[in-house]
C-alpha cells in the first residue's frame, strides 16, 4: 500500500514533494520545477504586456528609453502579483524588508538591462537612419532579448534569496486549512 501525503486545500498533489525526495523542500511551496515553469509562464505573460506597451509607445514616436521604462513597469507590476501567488505560493501582505524590497532590487536589475539594451539599440538606429517599422522591430528585439537573457538569473535570485528565506505561508483566518488526503503509489 502506498504512502499517504497530506496536501493543503488549493494545492495539487503533484506540486508537493517529500523532503527526502527534494533537498530544496519548502513547506507550502510547489516543487522546484513547478516554481520554475510557473515563474516562466508568469514572466511570459508580463513580457507580452510589456511588448504591447513598448510597440504602442514606439509607434507613437516615444523615446526608446522612456518607452522601455514604461513597458517594463507595465509587465513588472502584474508579474509580481502573479508570480508571488502562483509560483511561490505567497499570500497576504508582503513583508517590506524581507520580500518587497529584495524583489524590487532583483526586478530593477532586469529593468535596467532592458532599458539599457533598448537605449543602445536606439542610439545605433538613429545614425544609420533606420526608421519606421524596421526601427520598432530592432528596438523590440533588443528589449525582448534582455528579458530572455536575465530570466534565469532573475528566477534564481528570487527563488534562492527572496522567497526561500520567508516562512511558509500562513493559513488565512483562524481555522486551519482544509486538508486533502492523496494516495501516492
Amino acid at each position: 500500500m502506498g504512502d499517504v501525503t497530506t496536501v493543503s486545500a488549493g494545492q495539487h498533489a503533484a506540486d508537493q514533494q517529500e523532503p527526502a525526495d527534494d533537498p530544496d523542500h519548502r513547506p507550502g511551496q510547489p516543487k522546484f520545477f513547478a516554481r520554475l515553469v510557473r515563474a516562466l509562464m508568469s514572466s511570459g505573460l508580463a513580457t507580452g504586456m510589456s511588448q504591447v506597451t513598448l510597440i504602442v509607445l514606439l509607434t507613437m514616436s516615444v523615446n526608446p528609453t522612456v518607452a522601455s521604462a514604461a513597458a517594463f513597469v507595465a509587465g513588472a507590476i502584474p508579474n509580481y502579483f502573479v508570480a508571488r501567488r502562483w509560483a511561490w505560493n505567497r499570500r497576504g501582505k508582503p513583508d517590506f524588508k524581507r520580500e518587497l524590497l529584495p524583489y524590487l532590487f532583483v526586478i530593477g536589475l532586469g529593468g535596467i538591462a532592458s532599458m539599457t539594451l533598448t537605449t543602445i539599440a536606439g542610439w545605433i538606429t538613429e545614425p544609420l537612419r533606420i526608421e519606421g517599422f524596421v526601427r520598432i522591430i530592432v528596438l523590440d528585439v533588443a528589449f525582448l532579448s534582455s528579458y530572455a537573457l536575465v530570466f534565469l538569473i532573475k528566477f534564481t535570485l528570487l527563488d534562492r534569496f527572496v522567497y526561500s528565506k520567508l516562512d511558509a505561508p500562513k493559513p488565512a483566518g483562524k481555522a486551519a486549512p482544509a486538508e486533502v488526503q492523496a494516495q501516492t503509489a
